[in-house]
């Protein structure tokens, strides 16, 4: 596997193994989870990419969608025509045949909705097969092989491989599709909307009329996600906030660190719900996962058990710690739209507490400007807002980059204090500096921002008054 720590390549790695292949792997250094997984699991890796991992010649060879032509061991592979394909191909082939695929797309919501769905299979008996996008806290891992009738899966738009740029979902043949939202990403792969948006239209296409889709409905989902499913060949159900829906979420409150609501299915009432999850965003993603659960079988009992019991996915409202009444809190939100919900969801969760909003432009879109004027106002949400310097900002045209410094005047326009330092070691010494108890730390990125939360950490505590100290 070339690109072996990735944070897909590794899961694969581990159900590969566990089905029993002898796997082997690379990469240009390879950190946790993917690591640990890996050496669990007792998969061998080179932590550097070498012609010498290809011998003795493997039967196969898994090309990451992150390694490009160029890599000594992709023209080592090519030069020797050794066997090779994509991971989208290799779940196409080995994992999904004679499985139920229930496939989550769109742009926000779909890692969190898998890990949802996941766990209501497995809380209902029903053995699930699945491979999530992250880390889901409920098995500890990415993926499971329960060998139940149903393979869950995330499905990205990103692409699949150099020389393979159609989405991965592609590859997984929906009998369920969710479609969360539908807002422009991947500016680096998808010209423009309309590039972003055809890319869901034709993999509503291959949902069999059989098959099911379930679509976000209320009015905030915009009409280009009422016109992907339009030509849709099976039923489409709408879930939402909205009464309009086929499944409504009403009664919507905050519970301590979780939600409460009532869900009704066509205007009469199914049951009342707590989500061990903040936000109004999660409680469409519950909805979502409920809706698909509900026509595969799942009773209302181990609905409402599972999703008590949710423990989301690392990096989603992941608290760190808490040091002298501060607590420090990280995020994957890399799109403004997911900014804004993450900023909501901890308002909900920690109201009163000043929110600092720290944010690192990492994505491959969030370093173009093509969200330069819709992040000010997402970010504003916040009382104070940091902005790191742009991810490998020298892959960039000046008229292609986001301007970190534009961003920051617009927040302030807004009456919000705004400013924009170099790097994670700035950024730590202007928190340990400034935020005070009862502050909220917010940190946003889709990286490790360069362990800016492990450093704040240490920050915070290396400020803190020895016990036994006195002070003027």
């Amino acid at each position: 596997m070339i690109g072996i720590g990735g944070s897909a390549m590794a899961p694969l790695a581990g159900m590969l193994r566990e089905r029993g292949h002898r796997v082997t792997g690379s990469d240009a250094g390879v950190y946790p989870p993917g690591s640990t997984l890996l050496e669990s699991l007792g998969i061998p890796f080179s932590a550097k990419f070498d012609v010498a991992n290809l011998t003795p010649a493997p039967d196969l060879v898994v090309v990451g969608n992150a390694i490009s032509r160029g890599n000594v061991e992709v023209e080592e592979m090519l030069d020797r025509k050794l066997k090779y394909h994509s991971l989208p191909e290799i779940l196409e082939e080995e994992f999904l045949p004679g499985k139920h695929s229930i496939v989550v797309s769109g742009t926000h919501g779909k890692t969190t909705t898998t890990a949802m769905l996941a766990w209501i299979f497995q809380v209902a008996g029903k053995k699930p097969n699945f491979l999530v996008g992250g880390v889901a806290e409920n098995f500890g891992k990415s993926y499971g092989l329960g060998g139940g009738e149903e393979f869950i899966l995330e499905g990205d738009e990103y692409d699949s491989a150099y020389w393979d740029k159609a989405a991965k979902f592609f590859h997984y043949h929906p009998d369920d599709l969710i479609i969360t939202s539908l807002e422009y990403d991947h500016a680096d792969i998808y010209a423009d909307f309309g590039a972003y948006q055809l890319a869901f239209r034709r993999l509503v296409n291959l949902v069999p009329r059989r098959g099911r889709i379930v679509v976000w409905g209320d009015a905030d989902a915009g009409e280009a996600l009422r016109q992907a499913t339009e030509k849709a060949f099976c039923p489409v159900i709408t879930y939402g906030l909205e009464s309009g829906n086929d499944w409504s979420a009403t009664d919507v409150q905050a519970d301590g660190d979780g939600m409460k609501f009532r869900v009704k299915y066509k205007g009469e009432a199914y049951g009342e719900f707590r989500l061990a999850a903040t936000g109004h965003h999660n409680v469409l993603n519950a909805l979502a996962a409920l809706v698909v659960a509900q026509g595969r079988g799942i009773g209302r009992n181990a609905l409402q058990q599972a999703l008590a019991s949710f423990r989301s996915v690392r990096r989603r409202m992941d608290v760190k710690d808490e040091v002298d009444g501060i607590v420090v809190v990280d995020d994957f939100a890399h799109h403004p739209t997911a900014v804004r919900a993450t900023i909501e969801a901890a308002r909900l969760r920690w109201p009163g507490r000043r929110l600092w909003a720290i944010l690192e432009p990492r994505s491959n879109s969030m370093r173009r400007r093509v969200f330069q004027d819709a992040l000010p106002p997402a970010l504003a949400l916040g009382d104070r807002v940091l902005l790191g310097s742009v991810h490998r900002a020298g892959q960039l045209g000046e008229e292609q980059r986001l301007d970190p410094e534009t961003v920051a005047a617009a927040v302030r326009s807004l009456g919000k204090d705004a400013r924009v330092l170099p790097g994670a070691d700035a950024i730590a010494d202007v928190l340990a500096a400034e935020a005070r108890p009862g502050d909220l730390l917010l940190v946003m990125s889709n990286g490790n921002f360069d362990g800016l939360c492990e450093k704040l950490l240490k920050k915070l505590a290396a400020r803190q008054i020895p016990t036994g100290a006195q002070t003027n």
